[in-house]
């Protein structure tokens, strides 16, 4: 059973403190793979909370360009919101896919033949997947799993894990028709080729998701709305499924009215479906010990 530990409280220092709770020393070059959110959007994690984090791990915030059109589909549009969301002002920013990209393999999928993500990725010796939990359109949430796959895609790779397999346009993705539940593989399979991408490199990888700022829109939507839910907290976990799965679970058994808007949110989209699908990749456990540090 894995662990997944919890504090309530929201701070700089209790996010070290979870990170420093998994008893994984992250070395060498690290790589945090952090949201920059779209421009306009509100509720990507503030470069004030991460930032004590990221510059103990002397740590580079890695991101890829978007597949929608936005402020984030190349470089130098990309690297001004970051800036402008306070990022570049805590450490360097790599925008993973400025020079290309690279196919890694995807076992056992059933839309996925491969996965593209950016070429940078590779200059890593560590990862820690820092995520915020939100409510997202299309994948009805979005955590761990979400960021280490769409996230770590390029954009022809977003493109490639939106259409399910069948196009890394970037225009055509969106003309792709497929059932909701495939998307929601397509994000599972992609996770687990990068989870499996750094076992092989004998690369730690570790997952902390921020429970703040809980709006049924993501990150990455221009017109994000404010948050339907109070803040929970801070989760972190070695296992991106138990880490999802205790979000889930932390919004199921919370006693906030505003859960039935995520609720809402992530059931149709079919949201739920990554854990067990993710787990039945041996991607993770969906079954978890929660470790309160408060």
């Amino acid at each position: 059973m894995s662990k997944v530990y919890f504090t309530k409280e929201i701070t700089p220092e209790s996010l070290i403190k979870i990170y420093e709770a998994l008893g994984v020393n992250l070395t060498g070059k690290v790589g945090i793979k952090v949201s920059t959110g779209e421009k306009g959007a509100k509720g990507y994690l503030k470069a004030d909370l991460i930032g004590p984090l990221v510059k103990k791990l002397n740590g580079t915030i890695i991101e890829c360009n978007t597949a929608y059109p936005g402020k984030r589909t190349n470089y130098e549009d990309h690297i001004k919101v970051a800036e402008e969301h306070g990022f570049t002002s805590i450490a360097d920013v790599d925008i993973m896919d400025k020079d290309g990209e690279i196919k890694i393999p995807v076992n056992n999928g059933k839309h996925l033949k491969y996965d593209l993500i950016g070429k940078n990725f590779d200059n890593y010796d560590s990862i820690l997947n820092l995520a915020h939990g939100k409510g997202h359109a299309m994948g009805g949430f979005g955590a761990n799993l979400k960021n280490q796959s769409i996230g770590i895609a390029s954009r022809n790779g977003k493109a490639y894990i939106h259409s399910c397999g069948k196009t890394e346009s970037p225009t055509l993705c969106w003309m792709s028709r497929h059932k909701q539940s495939d998307f929601i593989e397509s994000m599972a399979e992609a996770a687990k080729a990068v989870s499996d991408y750094l076992e092989e490199k004998k690369k730690p990888i570790v997952y902390i998701t921020v429970m703040n700022r809980i709006s049924v829109d993501c990150d990455c939507y221009r017109l994000q709305g404010d948050a339907v839910m109070n803040d929970i907290g801070i989760i972190g976990s070695l296992d991106p499924v138990a880490n999802d799965q205790a979000f889930l679970d932390m919004i199921w058994n919370s006693t906030d009215p505003g859960k039935e808007k995520m609720k809402e949110r992530i059931d149709r989209q079919v949201g739920r479906h990554i854990t067990e699908y993710a787990e039945s990749l041996g991607l993770g456990s969906t079954k978890y010990e929660l470790i309160e540090l408060d």
